[in-house]
C-alpha cells in the first residue's frame, strides 16, 4: 500500500509516495529522530486482522504473538474472529474446578483453555466475537497505567457499540459493558514492557443456555451483578456480527488490513503450552 507522506525537518516539508516505511527511512535520517517520527506516524496506521485459527490453542496464541509483536516492532494491531466451536477460556488467575463445571465440559467435550490475561472465566464460540488490541505503552496519557487503560478502552468501545442501537450501553464494574442491566462483554489486559494487549468477548447471538451449564457461579463477582445466575446476567447485543465488527474498526481507525502471513508467524511452543495440562490448571 502507497501513501503520500509529509515529514518537516529543519522547517522544510519533504514528500514520497513509495510505501511508508521505505518512504520513511528515506526521509528521516537514522537514529533518535526516526525512531520518535516513525511512533508518532505509525501509531496511525493500525492494522486490521479478521482470522479465526482452527484451534482455541491457536488463537489464544495468536493474541499473544500480537502482544509480542507490537513489545518488538510497535506494530499495533486489531484483530476480530469467532470460534466455530464452543470451549471455555480460564483467565490467568483462575481455578479451574471453581469455575467450571468440569464434568459437563468433558461429557460435552468443550475443550477448556487458559489465557495468558486475568479477569474471569468465560465460554466462547458461536455467537461470541472475540477481539484484541494491541497497543503501545507511552510515557504519559491514558495507555500508561493499567486503570486509565481500563478507562480509555472501554469507553471508546463503549460509545461504539452505543452508537447501534437505540439504548444507553454502560461501562460497569472495570471491563464489562452492559445494556438494559444485563452484561454482553467482558475485557480483559495483559501489560509487557512497551505494549500491552487488550482483548475481549461480545455476545451477540450466543447459546446463553450452554454458559450457565459449562460455568459455575463465579468465585469472584462485581457488585452490580446482585448474585445472579449466568442466564440471568448476560444477554446478546441486539447487532450482527458485521456491525459489530465495523464498530470497532471506525472506534480504532483500524483500516490498512494487516497480512494473514501473521498466523504462520505464531511460534509453536506458544501454541504448545495453550494445551499443556500443567498450563491449563496450574490453578486447579
Amino acid at each position: 500500500m502507497r501513501h503520500r507522506i509529509q515529514v518537516v525537518l529543519k522547517g522544510r516539508k519533504q514528500y514520497d509516495e513509495r510505501p511508508v516505511w521505505q518512504a520513511f527511512t528515506r526521509l528521516v535520517p537514522a537514529g533518535g529522530k526516526r525512531g520518535r517520527l516513525w511512533g508518532q506516524f505509525a501509531r496511525r496506521q493500525m492494522k486490521y486482522l479478521h482470522l479465526t485459527l482452527p484451534t482455541p490453542e491457536e488463537n489464544l496464541a495468536l493474541d499473544e504473538a500480537l502482544l509480542e509483536l507490537a513489545e518488538s516492532d510497535g506494530i499495533e494491531t486489531l484483530r476480530v474472529w469467532e470460534s466455530a466451536a464452543p470451549f471455555v477460556v480460564l483467565g490467568l488467575s483462575n481455578h479451574a474446578s471453581r469455575e467450571i463445571n468440569l464434568a459437563e465440559c468433558e461429557r460435552r467435550q468443550v475443550p477448556v483453555r487458559r489465557r495468558c490475561s486475568g479477569g474471569g472465566t468465560v465460554v466462547q464460540g458461536p455467537g461470541c466475537l472475540s477481539y484484541a488490541l494491541t497497543l503501545r505503552i507511552p510515557d504519559a496519557g491514558p495507555l500508561a497505567a493499567l486503570t486509565t487503560t481500563n478507562r480509555f478502552v472501554m469507553e471508546r468501545n463503549r460509545a461504539a457499540f452505543e452508537a447501534l442501537v437505540d439504548r444507553p450501553v454502560a461501562v460497569r464494574g472495570h471491563t464489562d459493558l452492559e445494556t438494559d442491566g444485563r452484561k454482553f462483554s467482558g475485557n480483559a489486559q495483559r501489560r509487557g514492557r512497551r505494549a500491552l494487549l487488550f482483548h475481549g468477548t461480545i455476545l451477540y447471538a450466543a447459546d446463553l443456555g450452554l454458559i450457565d451449564e459449562l460455568l459455575h457461579h463465579p468465585s469472584r463477582e462485581p457488585d452490580w451483578r446482585d448474585g445472579r445466575k449466568h442466564i440471568e446476567f448476560i444477554a446478546n447485543f441486539p447487532a450482527n456480527r458485521e456491525q459489530l465488527t465495523t464498530a470497532l474498526r471506525q472506534a480504532w481507525t483500524a483500516h490498512e488490513p494487516a497480512s494473514p502471513d501473521f498466523a504462520a508467524a505464531v511460534p509453536q511452543p506458544l501454541i504448545s503450552r495453550h494445551t499443556d495440562p500443567a498450563w491449563i490448571h496450574r490453578l486447579t
